[in-house]
C-alpha cells in the first residue's frame, strides 16, 4: 500500500492507550461527567477523540474478522489459539491522514496476519470515493461503506471459496465456536487496552437487576396494563429490562466506557462457546462471518448502531428511532421511477402509476424522487385527493399547478416570466384567474379582478388548455415538472383529463411533465376513470409504467425493525417474524404495531445494556388485533377529550386543514379548548405540519381511525354542528376557500335545515356564495354541486317568495352546466328560467347564454332564431330577405356616417342606455350565426344596424366586435383603406374594455378578413394563432377553432413547411373532434387533403374530403366555395390546367362580388393557369384574363408590397413571355424570385424559378434553365413537396441531356 506505515497491532494499541487514556477509569469517568455539558469546546473535543478512537478500533476488528473468515490452513485446521491473538496482527496506517483533521478517523487502511503473511486492504469502493471527498467537510459524518481486498498472494488452498465461506458462516462446529471465543478475547483487548483477565467469564455478583429502577419505571406506564402484563409473565421476566451485563469481562468493558454495541457483540461471541450448556443463547454468534456483517453495520452507521446515545437516562421515555425518510424493500420500484424521471428530464413526458393498499409506502416511494427532481432543476408539485371534502378534484389539480409559480419566483423568475408574458400577453388575466400565484412572476401585468358572471366563465376544456399552455412555458428538459397526485381513486374524469391532455401534448407542442399517480388498488373497480386514463395514454403513445406495492418481505421488514431498535439485524429476526405474521409487512402497520408493543410494555428499553429487549413468547401469545384501524382507535380511546375532539373535527375536514380554521373554532365557546388539543396531537404525532404550513394527519389510516371515533349514527349531526359553529364565527368575514368547508359541513344537516325556512334561505345563500367562488376559480363541477345543494334547500314556493334568489341561483347553475359542457342540462335550466321570469328584461341574460350554447354546439340556426326573437321583442326589425343593392347602399351610408364623426370624440362617448347595450350584444351574436346559415346580404344588414347603433348612441364593450364584423362584411377594393382604419380603431378598444374573452372573435374578423390586405400574411397567421389559444383558454372554443382554420389557410398561402403543417392540422383535427364541431372538422379535413396532395399527391398522407361537403349542387350549401378553392389549388400545383380552370370558375361564380383572401389567391392562380392553358394559342381571352389578374394584383400590391408584389411580378413575367419581351420578362422573373424570398414565400419563390426555367428552356438557354430548375428544386425541398421535387428533378434530367448534347456539339 502506497504512503502507509505498518504497525504491530499490540504496539499501536499501547500507543493509542497512552494518547487517548481510554484504559484509565478515572479519565473515562471524567469524560462521562463532561458528557453532561457538551456546550464546552473542551468537552466537545474529547467527545470527538473518543469517537475517533472507537471508529479506528472497529475498523481494525472488521479487517481481522474478514481476514479470519476468508482464510484457513491447507489442512483445514488452524492453530487458532496462537493465530487469533493481538500480537499476530499488524495494521497499515495512512500517512496522509493527520490526527486532528476532519477525516483522521479513517486512517486505518489495512490489516495483516504475521503468522501467514496474509493481509487485506480496507477501503471505500471506488465509486464512492469521489462522493466522500466532496463530503469531507460534513461535520459528524463518520459512517462509511467499506470493502476488503486481499493484497498478498494467498494460495488457493488457504482461501475459502464463496460456498465454503457461506457454509462457515452458518457452521455450528466446535471449531467455529472456539474461533468466536478467541475473537471475543481479541475484541476485549483491542477496545479495553488491557489483557483478557482470568475469571473474565464468571458472572459478576454485583450485576443483578435493580428492583428500585424497575419500580421507578413501572410508574411511568399505565398501572392496569402493567398489572395484566405481570399476571401473564413467568417469574423474573418482568425485570428483564433491568438485567445488566453479567459476564465479568463485559461489565468491565462497560465501566471503561466501551459502547454497548461492542459489549453486546463480545458477549454474544463468548456465548458461542457456551452453546452446548443449554442456556438462553438466542443471540450467540454462529460464525465469524456474522461478526463481520455486524462490524460492517457499525461502521456504516456508527451514530445509530455503534455509539451509545448518552441522552438516554433512567428517567427518559426512550423512543423508537425510525428512519422516517428511508424507503425499505422498494429497490426495484425505486429504480423504475428514477429511470422514468430521467427519461422525462431528457425531454419526454411520462406517466407512472403506483397501486397498493393504504400504508404500503406509495407516497414514500414518490418522495424518494423529490431530491433528484430538485437537483436537475425540476419542480415537484403535489395534491392529495380527499374523500371527506366536497371540493372536487379539478380544484386540486389547479392548486397543484398554482404552487409552481412560487417555486419559479425563487429560482428562474426572469426567464420564465418573460416567456409567460410572450405566451399569454393580452389574455394574461385568464391565466391569473386560474393560477392567482402567477401574479408574483409578472406583477406589472396584474389588473383588478373582474367579477365573472355565468356564461363568461372558462369551461372545463378551456381550463385544461390554459394549464397546458402554462406547462409548455414553465417545463423544459432542464426544468421538468413532476406532478404527484396522491389517492387518485378519489379523482374524477375531469381532473384526469387534464393529465391526459398535458402528457399527450408532448407529441405535438412539447411539454415536459412526469406524472405520478398513486391509488389504492384494493378500493377501485375496473370502470374507474384511472384505468380509462391509462388506456388513453397508451393510445396516445405516452410511455406509462404501472407498479403495485404489497407488504415488505421478512428480510426488508427485519432491516426496518433493526434500524428502529438500533440493534443488530440478526438479533431482531425472531421479533420481525412475529411482527410480519401480525402485519403482513405493511410498513405503516409495522410502525404502529411496534409503538403498541412499547406502550403495552411488551417492548422495553434496558438502560443497563442500552438496548431494547422483549419476550417473544409473550408477544406471540398476546391477543393483538391484526387491524391497524382498531389498533389506532384503541390508542385514541385513551386520549383526553380535547385531543379526541380535535381529531374528530379534523377528520371531518379531511386529510389537510388550514390552521386558520382551528383559529376560527377556538373563538367559539363550544370549541374553546381545541387549540390545546391540537398541541397535544402534534406532540403525540397524530398531526403534523406539512411544507405548505397546513395541518394534516400523519397518515390516512390515522384520519380514518379519528373519524371512527364518531359513532356512525352521529356523523352527519357532528358535521352539521361543526359547520354551524364555523359559519356563526365566520359570518361576514372574507374566509376565502374556507367557505367550501363550511358549506360542505352544513350540507350534512339538510334534514334539519329544511324544517326551518329561515335556515334554508340562509344556507342556500351560503352554498350559492360557495358556488360563485368556485366559478370564479374555474372549478365548474364544484360550483355546480354547491349551486345544486343551494337549490335543494329552497322551499317549494321559492320562485314566488324568493324570486331574486331563485333567478340568480338558476342562472348561475346554467352557466356552471355550460362550463361543464353539459349543454342539454344548461338548456333545460334556461328554459325553466324563461318560463318563471316575471318580465322580459329578466329573461335577456338567459336568452343570450342560450344563444352562446347553441353556437358552441354548432346549432347556428337555433342561435339565429333565439337572437332574432329577442331583437324583435326589443323593437328591432328582422327581415327574412334583403336585396343586395339595398345592403350595398346601407353599407355605403354607414361608412359615410362613420367618416362624419370625429374619432376622438366618438370613442370617448359611452353608451349609457342598457337597452342599447343589449341590442348591440344580440346584433353581434346574430351576425356571427348568420355568417354560416343565412345570406351575405342579411349579414351585412345586421352589421350595418349594429354600427349605426354605436355611432348614434355611443360605444360599449360590444362596439369593437360590431365594427370588425361590419368591416369584414363590406370591405372591398374601393373602401379597403377606410375599412382598415375602422378595424384598427376597433381593435384598440379591446384594451379599454379588457375584452380578453372576445379576442378570438376580434382577431378572426380583423386578421382573417381585413388585415391581410395590409399586413404580412405571417403576422396575420401568428395573431390568428393567438386567437386560437385565447379562444380555447377562455372557453370560446368554437371561435377559437375558427381562428385555427384561418391559421392553416394563411399558412398554406404563405408556403409553410407542408409536413409540419400536416402535424399541426392533425392537432387541430383532434381538438375539433374533442369539441364535436362538425363544420370545423369538415373544413379541416379539406385543408388536410390539400396539404397531402401538395406533399405527395396524397399517396401516403391523404384522406378523402369531398364527402364532408354534402351536396355540391345545392345552391344553399355554404361550403361549396371552400371545396372549389381547395380543388383549384390542388389542381394547379399538380399541373392539371383544365381541372384548375374549371374549379376557379366554379369558385368565382359562388363567391360573386364578395372579396376575400381566397379571391385574391384564386386571381393569382387563374392568371398563371390561363397563360399555361392558352400559351400555344396566345388568344385574346388569355391576354384578357392575365391582364385582369395583373390589375387586381397591382391594386393589392399597392396596399401590401410584402404579400402581393412577388405575385404581380410573376404574372407580369408570364405575360411578357407571351409578347416575346425577353429582357423585361427575365427582369420580372428575377424580381418575383427576389420578392418571394424577402417575404418568405418559399413555394412561390420555387414557382417563379420553375417558370423562369421553362422560359429559358423554351428559348434554348438550357444552361440557364438548369440553374433556375436547381433553385426551384431547393425551394420545393424546403417547402416539403415531394411531388414538386420529383417533377423538377425530371425536368433537370431532361435539361441535363440537352446540356450534354450542346457540350458534345461544341467539342
Amino acid at each position: 500500500m502506497a504512503d502507509t506505515t505498518l504497525f504491530p497491532l499490540q504496539s499501536w494499541i499501547e500507543s493509542e492507550a497512552d494518547e487517548d487514556e481510554l484504559h484509565d477509569d478515572r479519565k473515562k469517568a471524567a469524560f462521562r461527567d463532561l458528557e453532561e455539558d457538551n456546550n464546552t469546546p473542551n468537552n466537545s473535543n474529547k467527545n470527538e477523540r473518543y469517537k475517533e478512537s472507537i471508529i479506528r478500533r472497529t475498523t481494525i476488528a472488521y479487517g481481522i474478522a474478514e481476514l479470519l473468515k476468508r482464510s484457513s490452513n491447507e489442512n483445514g485446521e488452524l492453530d487458532e489459539a496462537n493465530i487469533i491473538r493481538i500480537d499476530n496482527f499488524t495494521i497499515s496506517i495512512s500517512n496522509s491522514k493527520q490526527r486532528g483533521s476532519s477525516r483522521s478517523w479513517d486512517d486505518i487502511e489495512g490489516v495483516g496476519m504475521i503468522s501467514s503473511g496474509f493481509s487485506v486492504m480496507i477501503e471505500e469502493p471506488s465509486y464512492l470515493r469521489g462522493l466522500l471527498e466532496r463530503e469531507e467537510n460534513c461535520d459528524g459524518q463518520m459512517g462509511r461503506c467499506l470493502e476488503v481486498e486481499f493484497t498478498s498472494a494467498v494460495p488457493q488452498e488457504h482461501l475459502l471459496t464463496g460456498t465454503e465461506a457461506e457454509a462457515a458462516t452458518f457452521s455450528l462446529s466446535e471449531q467455529e465456536n472456539n474461533r468466536c471465543n478467541l475473537f471475543a478475547r481479541l475484541l476485549y483487548e483491542l477496545f479495553s487496552c488491557e489483557p483478557f483477565p482470568d475469571g473474565a467469564l464468571a458472572v459478576d455478583a454485583d450485576a443483578t437487576p435493580s428492583k428500585e429502577g424497575a419500580q421507578k419505571r413501572a410508574k411511568s406506564h399505565d398501572m392496569s396494563s402493567r398489572k395484566n402484563l405481570m399476571l401473564t409473565r413467568a417469574r423474573g421476566d418482568f425485570d428483564r429490562a433491568e438485567i445488566p451485563f453479567q459476564i465479568r469481562c463485559i461489565v468491565r468493558m462497560q465501566k471503561l466506557g466501551i459502547p454497548a454495541s461492542i459489549c453486546l457483540m463480545t458477549q454474544n461471541l463468548l456465548e458461542s462457546a457456551s452453546r452446548e450448556d443449554g442456556g438462553q443463547l438466542h443471540d450467540a454468534y454462529e460464525s465469524l462471518g456474522a461478526v463481520g456483517e455486524d462490524l460492517h453495520l457499525l461502521l456504516l452507521d456508527p451514530d445509530r448502531f455503534l455509539f451509545d446515545d448518552e441522552s438516554h437516562s433512567i428517567q427518559n421515555d426512550v423512543q423508537l428511532l425510525y428512519r422516517k425518510d428511508k424507503l425499505y424493500g422498494r429497490d426495484k420500484e425505486e429504480t423504475l421511477i428514477t429511470d422514468a424521471f430521467c427519461r422525462v428530464s431528457r425531454g419526454k413526458s411520462e406517466a407512472f402509476f403506483i397501486g397498493g393498499f393504504s400504508g404500503s409506502g406509495k407516497s414514500m416511494l414518490v418522495n424518494s424522487l423529490r431530491d433528484r427532481v430538485k437537483c436537475v432543476g425540476g419542480y415537484t408539485i403535489k395534491h392529495k385527493f380527499d374523500p371527506m371534502s366536497q371540493e372536487k378534484p379539478l380544484s386540486g389539480v389547479i392548486s397543484a399547478f398554482n404552487q409552481i409559480c412560487l417555486m419559479i419566483k425563487g429560482r428562474a423568475r426572469p426567464v420564465i416570466a418573460k416567456k409567460l408574458g410572450e405566451e399569454f400577453g393580452v389574455d394574461f388575466s385568464l391565466l391569473m384567474r386560474l393560477l392567482p400565484n402567477v401574479s408574483v412572476l409578472l406583477p406589472e401585468h396584474v389588473r383588478p379582478v373582474i367579477n365573472v358572471d355565468a356564461g363568461e366563465a372558462m369551461n372545463a376544456r378551456s381550463v385544461c388548455f390554459t394549464l397546458l399552455r402554462f406547462v409548455r412555458v414553465v417545463s423544459s428538459p432542464s426544468h421538468p415538472v413532476m406532478l404527484f397526485l396522491d389517492d387518485i381513486q378519489w379523482a374524477d374524469s375531469t381532473a384526469l383529463d387534464v393529465i391526459h391532455t398535458i402528457l399527450s401534448d408532448a407529441k405535438t407542442m412539447g411539454s415536459y411533465m412526469f406524472f405520478v399517480g398513486t391509488y389504492r388498488d384494493n378500493e377501485v373497480q375496473v370502470d374507474h376513470p384511472i384505468f380509462d386514463l391509462m388506456e388513453k395514454l397508451e393510445i396516445s403513445n405516452v410511455q406509462t409504467t404501472k407498479v403495485s406495492l404489497s407488504g415488505l418481505d421478512q428480510e426488508d421488514l427485519n432491516t426496518m425493525i433493526s434500524d428502529a431498535l438500533c440493534l443488530y439485524p440478526r438479533i431482531c429476526k425472531s421479533l420481525s417474524g412475529i411482527i410480519f405474521q401480525k402485519t403482513k409487512g405493511s410498513p405503516f402497520f409495522v410502525l404502529e404495531f411496534m409503538q403498541s408493543l412499547k406502550s403495552r410494555g411488551l417492548l422495553e428499553y434496558n438502560f443497563h445494556q442500552k438496548r431494547w429487549v422483549w419476550n417473544e413468547d409473550i408477544i406471540r401469545a398476546e391477543d393483538i388485533t391484526d387491524n391497524v384501524l382498531h389498533l389506532l382507535s384503541s390508542k385514541m380511546d385513551g386520549l383526553s377529550d380535547n385531543v379526541q375532539t380535535l381529531l374528530k373535527m379534523m377528520a371531518c375536514f379531511g386529510s389537510c386543514t388550514s390552521e386558520s380554521v382551528i383559529g376560527y373554532l377556538n373563538e367559539s365557546v363550544e370549541y374553546a379548548e381545541v387549540r390545546n388539543g391540537l398541541e397535544r396531537a402534534l406532540i403525540d404525532g397524530f398531526i403534523v405540519t406539512n411544507e405548505e404550513g397546513s395541518l394534516q394527519f400523519v397518515h390516512d389510516k390515522v384520519r380514518e381511525a379519528a373519524y371512527n371515533l364518531i359513532p356512525d349514527s352521529d356523523k352527519r349531526q357532528f358535521h352539521y354542528h361543526l359547520g354551524k359553529a364555523l359559519n356563526s364565527i365566520c359570518d361576514g368575514k372574507d374566509v376565502g376557500d374556507t367557505i367550501f368547508l363550511i358549506a360542505s359541513l352544513i350540507n350534512h344537516g339538510k334534514e334539519w335545515i329544511v324544517r326551518d325556512e329561515e335556515l334554508s334561505i340562509a344556507f342556500a345563500k351560503l352554498n350559492m356564495k360557495a358556488g360563485k367562488r368556485a366559478l370564479d376559480g374555474c372549478d365548474h363541477k364544484t360550483a355546480y354541486s354547491y349551486l345544486e345543494a343551494a337549490l335543494s334547500l329552497l322551499p317549494k314556493d321559492h320562485w314566488e317568495n324568493h324570486y331574486d334568489l331563485s333567478l340568480r341561483l338558476n342562472f348561475l347553475m346554467a352557466g356552471a352546466a355550460k362550463s361543464c359542457c353539459q349543454y342539454v342540462e344548461a338548456e333545460q335550466i334556461l328554459r325553466r328560467i324563461s318560463e318563471r321570469c316575471r318580465c322580459f328584461e329578466d329573461k335577456l341574460p338567459s336568452y343570450y347564454l342560450l344563444s352562446q350554447i347553441f353556437q358552441t354546439q354548432g346549432r347556428l340556426v337555433d342561435a339565429f332564431d333565439t337572437c332574432s326573437f329577442v331583437l324583435l321583442q326589443l323593437g328591432e326589425t328582422i327581415p327574412d330577405l334583403v336585396a343586395l343593392d339595398a345592403v350595398k347602399t346601407m353599407a355605403k351610408d354607414t361608412l359615410t356616417m362613420y367618416e362624419e364623426v370625429d374619432d376622438d370624440d366618438w370613442l370617448e362617448r359611452k353608451m349609457e342606455d342598457e337597452t342599447f347595450h343589449t341590442k348591440l350584444q344580440f346584433y353581434t351574436s346574430i351576425t356571427f350565426s348568420s355568417f354560416f346559415c343565412k345570406s351575405y346580404s342579411l349579414r351585412v344588414y345586421f352589421t350595418c344596424k349594429a354600427v349605426q347603433l354605436s355611432l348614434q348612441k355611443g360605444i360599449c364593450e360590444h362596439t369593437p366586435l360590431s365594427l370588425l364584423q361590419f368591416t369584414g362584411a363590406v370591405a372591398n377594393t374601393d373602401n379597403a383603406v377606410l375599412c382598415y382604419r375602422i378595424a384598427k380603431n376597433a381593435l384598440s378598444l379591446q384594451e379599454r374594455f379588457d375584452l380578453a374573452a372576445q379576442i378570438p372573435e376580434l382577431y378572426v374578423n380583423f386578421y382573417g378578413i381585413i388585415a391581410w390586405r395590409f399586413e404580412p400574411f405571417q403576422d396575420c397567421a401568428n395573431n390568428l394563432r393567438k386567437g386560437f389559444v385565447i379562444g380555447l383558454s377562455s372557453g370560446n372554443n368554437y371561435v377559437g377553432l375558427l381562428c385555427a382554420l384561418q391559421v392553416i389557410k394563411t399558412k398554406i398561402i404563405t408556403g409553410s413547411n407542408l409536413k409540419s403543417l400536416l402535424n399541426e392540422i392533425d392537432y387541430y383535427l383532434h381538438l375539433l373532434k374533442t369539441f364535436q364541431i362538425t363544420r370545423g372538422i369538415n373544413l379541416m379535413i379539406n385543408f388536410r387533403e390539400t396539404v397531402s396532395v401538395l406533399i405527395d399527391k396524397g399517396q401516403a398522407t391523404s384522406i378523402e374530403a369531398k364527402a364532408a361537403f354534402g351536396d355540391l349542387n345545392d345552391p344553399g350549401n355554404r361550403l361549396r366555395d371552400v371545396f372549389y378553392f381547395h380543388q383549384a389549388i390542388q389542381a394547379y400545383w399538380s399541373g392539371y390546367t383544365e381541372r384548375c380552370h374549371h374549379y376557379i370558375e366554379k369558385h368565382m361564380s359562388v363567391v360573386g362580388q364578395v372579396v376575400r383572401l381566397s379571391t385574391f389567391q384564386m386571381e393569382f392562380y387563374h392568371g398563371l393557369n390561363s397563360i399555361d392553358k392558352y400559351r400555344g394559342k396566345n388568344t385574346f381571352k388569355c391576354r384578357e384574363i392575365a391582364g385582369n389578374c395583373i390589375s387586381t394584383m397591382r391594386e393589392a400590391a399597392a396596399n401590401s408590397d410584402w404579400n402581393f408584389t412577388n405575385k404581380l411580378c410573376l404574372l407580369e413575367a408570364e405575360q411578357q413571355s407571351l409578347s416575346y419581351d425577353h429582357c423585361q420578362a427575365i427582369a420580372s422573373y428575377d424580381a418575383s424570385i427576389t420578392s418571394a424570398r424577402k417575404s418568405g414565400f418559399i413555394h412561390e419563390q420555387g414557382l417563379a424559378c420553375e417558370k423562369a426555367g421553362f422560359y429559358h428552356k423554351r428559348n434554348g438557354a438550357v444552361c440557364k434553365a438548369a440553374e433556375y430548375f436547381k433553385q426551384a428544386h431547393e425551394c420545393y425541398e424546403e417547402w416539403g413537396s415531394s411531388m414538386k421535387v420529383d417533377f423538377i428533378q425530371g425536368e433537370l434530367n431532361n435539361v441535363q441531356i440537352l446540356v450534354n448534347s450542346e457540350l458534345a456539339r461544341e467539342r
